[in-house]
């Protein structure tokens, strides 16, 4: 596996993390484009360190967003955002380590986050 940082996911990630999920750290957040995985299905994934392995190196809550380039990179823009958000909705609003899982990430609630997303940027634009 190859991952390199992602500064044109980063950039979305920062503004749809202001515009709709203020509890995200978009500083302790880190957007990378990987490559060589063998996943089957898999677009992206969210990670962290465990809470005991924070304290045991004392630092905070730290958040990777790794988006697999031959998946996510032949998607259309709109999709790409959506699994932005899905990835952005896997923090916590303690943004402590943990993690949301798929019973409140899922498609539905990805859609309301999009529509929001878009309405805002729209009025932004106005």
């Amino acid at each position: 596996m190859k991952y390199e940082f992602a500064p044109d996911i980063q950039r979305v990630a920062e503004e749809i993390s202001i515009m709709i999920f203020p509890h995200v750290k978009i500083e302790r957040v880190r957007c990378f484009r990987s490559y060589g995985s063998s996943s089957r299905g898999t677009i992206a994934r969210c990670h962290t360190i465990g809470k005991l392995m924070q304290q045991t190196i004392g630092v905070p809550a730290y958040y990777g967003l790794e988006f697999i380039s031959k998946r996510f990179d032949k998607m259309n823009p709109e999709e790409q955002i959506k699994v932005i958000i899905h990835e952005l909705m896997h923090i916590p609003a303690t943004f402590g380590g943990g993690f949301r899982h798929h019973n409140l990430v899922c498609d539905e609630n990805v859609d309301k986050c999009y529509n929001t997303y878009l309405a805002l940027k729209e009025e932004d634009v106005l």
